[in-house]
């Protein structure tokens, strides 16, 4: 299965970064391949190494402003013209959406993403991967749109929210009929 993941290039804290490695080590091992936005920094840079160590392909899709930062040995990499390219070129070459910790870039994909979904312009399983409670908010606030009519199908439709790795990467196999 091609995993897109979608998450931060910063430095982080070690409650963040474990478990992120232990999540690209599970796609690493699971034979699957990770397609990321290509960076070699940060949590970009701990799950492309987990999941190359592991045995798993990374396919990276980076940006002509950032394309300095990409990584120089995975195994395909895809330079886009602008961000917009970027986000279509990553769903376009994945088979399900990992949505892991990560700033404001993370959160325009994370929503664009959704956006898609909701109206029929993808089917892939989406789930948001909420480490440390990094997301508990957002789920809050999605759980309020829902109640209060603003989304057309029901919130668990269009995203799964995971704890760890092992539960988002088990509900990614089951929809893809791994398991």
């Amino acid at each position: 299965m091609k995993i897109c993941v979608f998450l931060s290039a910063a430095d982080l804290d070690e409650c963040y970064t474990r478990p992120a490695r232990e999540f690209a080590e599970l796609i690493g091992k699971g034979g699957h391949t990770l397609v990321w936005g290509g960076s070699e920094s940060g949590l970009m840079k701990v799950v492309a190494d987990g999941v190359q160590e592991s045995g798993g392909r990374l396919v990276g899709v980076s940006v002509d402003f950032l394309a300095a930062k990409a990584r120089t040995d995975a195994d395909e990499m895809v330079i886009a013209r602008d961000l917009a390219e970027r986000k279509a070129l990553l769903l376009e070459k994945a088979d399900a959406v990992v949505i892991m910790v990560g700033g404001t870039g993370t959160l325009d994909e994370a929503t664009e993403i959704l956006e898609l979904r909701k109206h029929g312009k993808h089917d892939k399983p989406v789930v948001l991967l909420n480490t440390a409670g990094f997301y508990d908010g957002l789920r809050q606030q999605f759980q309020r749109m829902e109640d209060e009519g603003f989304l057309p199908v029901p919130l668990a439709e269009l995203v799964f929210f995971a704890k760890d790795g092992v539960g988002a990467l088990a509900y990614l196999e089951e929809w893809s009929g791994l398991r």
